[in-house]
């Protein structure tokens, strides 16, 4: 994720470039809270976490430092937790959509996070060109 975007200034980090609007920065803050701190954070371990509504970065708030920090913060959630280990809190508005332990949540991570990366990839070429995992 943050490889993709090595290099790119805070302008362009900010500036939307796909129809849906949102910018590459907006993308990672929401990689940063609405994936990893809300998944192993919020869902796996029960923490009541501080969540955003919607896109919007609050003023200050480096999403790349942000991003650093809620994986490392997931890092060490993985680590000292069995993988067999079951949510302890699942939101309602899931409706039947279950994950049952941290290896299914981590599964929906790897694909969720995967999908975004490749978002990435097409906003960053449209930004300046670079494409990632390119062999020039």
């Amino acid at each position: 994720m943050l490889g993709i975007l090595d290099g790119l200034d805070p302008e362009a980090l900010a500036r939307p470039v796909l129809p849906s609007g949102w910018s590459c920065a907006q993308l990672v803050h929401h990689l940063a809270v609405d994936v990893e701190r809300f998944w192993f954070q919020r869902v796996l371990l029960g923490r009541e976490v501080p969540l955003p509504d919607g896109w919007e970065i609050g003023t200050g708030v480096d999403p790349l430092a942000l991003y650093r920090a809620e994986s490392a913060e997931t890092d060490g959630i993985i680590a000292a937790t069995d993988a067999g280990a079951a949510p302890l809190w699942w939101p309602t508005f899931f409706g039947d959509f279950r994950l049952h332990d941290l290896t299914e949540i981590v599964l929906h991570v790897i694909t969720e996070t995967a999908v975004h990366a490749g978002h990435l990839d097409a906003a960053r070429e449209l930004l300046d060109g670079r494409q990632w995992m390119t062999f020039d």
